[in-house]
């Protein structure tokens, strides 16, 4: 479904800015989901049980289906005949391998950082933690993304990876400091306020790189990338979660996986950004203007 709702993206907006606005804001706002996800649960397994809860969830993801599937964009896409792929599909660009096998470290910050807010929800007799935590790296994700979007950046895409993924990584050294339950929340935020402009850029590559006819499948590989990289994250972070300091510095070790790949690869998925006016302009004074 994710893959195809980036895939929808290009019909619906033509110019490249607005794309790139979009994706973002796409992006950051899936934090909702953590943020508004987790007290639903809570509330609904109060009032009723957990099945009830679980029911909720499935009438929603269809419901959620349904109005993509009916929406005019997916109603009026047509696939575009093109060369058949192969097999390896997007996988047969060098560059955007090395770019999937990035984006699994990134999963892994963020599958070990929800065991990590488990833990210290357990360590500070503090259950709602569980749940806040992961909350607040939406709530960074969604800041980060309004702001990511709203403005043009100079530097190319290539360097807007690489800046957010550096500081990505850097946003979970805080983890080692040993946050107690109110501090946790607050630095949980740092790492999301860059998560989005990570992706969205990650996207971006995909977009200038994809071989005809496989966007949307590389689409697919870099979500699927990002999925792996949260399942080892989470199997990781569980034997861990006795050992507070290594628990805590698996993130940054996911991330710092993330900038290692990228940074030998940086050419090789190089996307140039919008041009820039560069040098000075002489402002025309009126009396010219007119003569003109």
């Amino acid at each position: 479904m994710e893959a195809n709702l980036r895939a929808l993206w290009p019909s619906v907006l033509t110019d490249p800015a607005q794309r790139r606005a979009a994706l973002a804001l796409d992006t950051g706002s899936q934090g909702l989901i953590f943020i508004a996800g987790p007290p639903l649960v809570a509330a609904l397994t109060a009032v009723t049980d957990p099945s009830a809860a679980l029911s909720a969830t499935a009438v929603l993801g269809l419901a959620g289906a349904a109005v993509v599937l009916t929406s005019a964009p997916s109603r009026r896409w047509h696939p575009v005949a093109t060369a058949p792929s192969g097999f390896l599909g997007p996988l047969r660009s060098p560059g955007l391998t090395a770019l999937f096998i990035a984006l699994t470290g990134t999963g892994v910050a963020l599958g070990a950082h929800t065991v990590w807010a488990v833990s210290l929800a357990e360590r500070t007799q503090t259950a709602a933690l569980s749940g806040l935590v992961p909350a607040a790296l939406s709530v960074g994700s969604l800041i980060g993304g309004a702001l990511y979007g709203r403005r043009t950046w100079s530097g190319s895409i290539t360097a807007q990876l690489l800046i957010s993924s550096g500081a990505f990584a850097v946003g979970w050294l805080s983890l080692l400091a040993h946050p107690d339950a109110l501090a946790a929340i607050g630095v949980s935020a740092l790492p999301g306020l860059f998560l989005t402009a990570l992706v969205t850029s990650s996207f971006l590559t995909v977009d200038a790189h994809a071989p005809d006819g496989t966007v949307t499948e590389a689409y697919a590989w870099l979500i699927a990338a990002i999925g792996i990289g949260q399942a080892a994250g989470t199997a990781l972070a569980g034997p861990l979660a006795a050992h507070p300091q290594l628990g805590a510095g698996l993130p940054a070790a996911g991330a710092l996986f993330t900038l290692a790949v990228l940074l030998p690869a940086r050419r090789r998925i190089h996307v140039p950004g919008p041009p820039v006016r560069r040098g000075r302009h002489r402002r025309v004074p009126a009396h010219a203007a007119q003569t003109a």
